[in-house]
């Protein structure tokens, strides 16, 4: 959100959210910069105003590109009208990325680039080229970040401690007809790494989970075929 003031435009980012229950939509908390640039470059954070010391960018944000920021990064998109929900872990590490390249990384590299240009001939300029190129990169996955942050859905799993039936959060151990038993953890698109065997909500086998409880037989549409699975336990973290 834009908004102008004295010849200056406001944007409206996401600051930390507030966790009522399960599906608790994050609203009413925003923190504020100020852009002094063209709305070309609106969908940037930039700021250059003594008045604001977590925004210390003293160049022009880069241009957003003409694609689609979870295409370009290569990043699974939310479903078509899908909330995107995400567990408080999560969003407080999205967040803390968000601020990281804002605060840190992104004003080192203008620092190089703007070195680099005064340096004289930019088109043999490494610094220069490759420097503009990290920018490009930074503002796609700033703008990428504050889009999911802003449409975030905060859900505490700890709220279902105890409880055998498979919601958003769960760590879920289930047995194959084989005998082999897996556990996944459901998480959000954007927090869920597969290398941790965690899973995001909208997998197959997350979808096959989800609501079912410890004791049921379920059928899992594979690729190779229909997987008979058996839901052996179902834990969430411990409330704080």
């Amino acid at each position: 959100t834009w908004l102008r003031t004295k010849g200056s435009w406001v944007r409206f980012l996401p600051a930390a959210p507030k966790i009522r229950k399960p599906t608790t939509k994050v609203v009413g908390f925003f923190f504020c910069a100020i852009e002094k640039h063209s709305l070309s470059v609106a969908k940037g954070v930039h700021v250059d105003s003594p008045d604001f010391e977590h925004f210390d960018m003293s160049k022009a944000f880069t241009p957003a590109s003409d694609g689609d920021d979870d295409e370009d990064l290569g990043l699974p998109a939310l479903p078509t009208g899908a909330r995107n929900y995400m567990t408080p872990l999560g969003y407080a590490r999205m967040r803390a990325e968000l601020f990281t390249l804002i605060d840190d990384e992104r004003p080192k590299v203008v620092e190089i680039v703007h070195w680099a240009a005064s340096n004289g001939d930019r088109s043999e300029n490494g610094d220069y080229i490759y420097g503009k190129k990290r920018l490009r990169e930074i503002d796609r996955r700033i703008r990428f970040l504050t889009k999911r942050l802003e449409i975030a859905e905060v859900v505490d799993p700890a709220v279902h401690h105890g409880s055998d039936q498979v919601y958003f959060g769960a760590t879920v151990t289930y047995a194959e007809a084989s005998g082999t038993e897996r556990t996944v953890t459901i998480l959000g698109i954007d927090e869920a790494d597969s290398l941790q065997g965690q899973v995001s909500w909208v997998s197959p086998i997350a979808r096959t989970l989800l609501k079912s409880r410890e004791g049921d037989a379920l059928k899992l549409i594979t690729p190779a075929g229909v997987l008979d699975i058996e839901v052996l336990q179902v834990r969430y973290p411990a409330p704080a």
